[in-house]
């Protein structure tokens, strides 16, 4: 999995690596403060790819997509507390499914680490409205800004090999790429936005 992301990496044009690193930073430094819009984009972007893979199937991917992503988006700003719930779900499948491969478990059950990570996360944004929303956006912020900068490294031919192999030995080194400013953007967003906590609805 880590080298088809890699290797999707260096396919990555440099627009966007770049607009990814954009949309990191945003997220990982203002996640609490524009949830709202960042979610309903999340929410956007998925109906849009929903869209387009059921419009394609109908002989009109563009209109599939547009349509999609409208309804998505349009559905997710006045349930916005759900909407919250389903984003992290998504989360907490794919962590919960790389913590399961990362164990060194069987990874034909891997659905069941990912299905114990989907119910976590999902049930937290319930209880846990506010530091769930900081969680995810920074997580969310840390994968792009990561992928976005490794798409932009890929862009030098005297760098890619070099990145690929210590990726490749030290497969440890991308999950803790990623969790280190995940971190650093939950505790920015904690000491930053303390005094305004999103609503519920």
């Amino acid at each position: 999995m880590q080298g088809d992301l890699l290797t999707w990496s260096q396919s990555m044009g440099a627009l966007t690596a770049a607009a990814l690193v954009l949309g990191g930073m945003i997220y990982l430094l203002f996640g609490v403060y524009a949830y709202r819009a960042l979610v309903t984009i999340n929410a956007a972007v998925l109906g849009a790819y929903i869209g387009g893979l059921l419009g394609e199937r109908a002989g009109n991917a563009v209109a599939g997509s547009m349509v999609g992503g409208f309804a998505a988006a349009a559905a997710t700003w006045p349930m916005m507390k759900y909407a919250v719930a389903i984003m992290g779900g998504m989360f907490g499948l794919l962590l919960g499914a790389s913590v399961w491969r990362a164990g060194g478990l069987d990874p034909q059950y891997a659905w069941s680490g990912g299905l114990s990570g989907l119910i976590f996360c999902g049930m937290l944004s319930f209880l846990l409205f506010r530091g769930s929303v900081m969680m995810y956006t920074s997580l969310q912020g840390a994968v792009m800004l990561v992928f976005g900068l490794l798409g932009l490294i890929y862009k030098y031919q005297d760098l890619g090999p070099k990145v690929s192999e210590n990726l490749s030995l030290r497969p440890f080194l991308l999950p803790l790429f990623i969790f280190v400013p995940a971190t650093l953007g939950l505790i920015y967003q904690q000491t930053q936005f303390a005094t305004a906590p999103p609503a519920k609805k």
